[in-house]
């Protein structure tokens, strides 16, 4: 695939579903998310989904985008614990990087 890429973006952190309030999510925007689909997305994964390493402050970790279609962007997921590290909630605006993967080699 060649050399890694990485994205800076910034997104409003939601929370989905809203009535159960479980998961913390950031919207890729549109433009990122359409050149990613279609640099990336003809590996098919579960769900879609394509892995990368995320950052938000000084947390990085592994996990992956996945696509939303409602919205036509992908999302990323915000564990808890990069939430506590980073002081994050539902409605912050936070800036955040990704560099997608090797999807041939899983990394530890």
């Amino acid at each position: 695939m060649g050399a890694r890429e990485t994205y800076k973006l910034r997104s409003k952190v939601v929370i989905w579903p809203v009535d159960q309030g479980a998961w913390h999510f950031v919207h890729l925007d549109a433009k990122k998310s359409e050149e990613i689909k279609r640099k990336h997305g003809m590996v098919k994964r579960g769900f879609g989904s394509i892995p990368v390493m995320a950052t938000i402050g000084q947390t990085t970790w592994q996990t992956s985008i996945f696509p939303d279609k409602r919205s036509g962007t992908y999302l990323l997921p915000l564990k808890v614990k990069v939430r506590q590290a980073e002081g994050i909630a539902a409605d912050d605006t936070v800036s955040f990087f990704i560099t997608i993967r090797d999807q041939g080699k899983m990394e530890k």
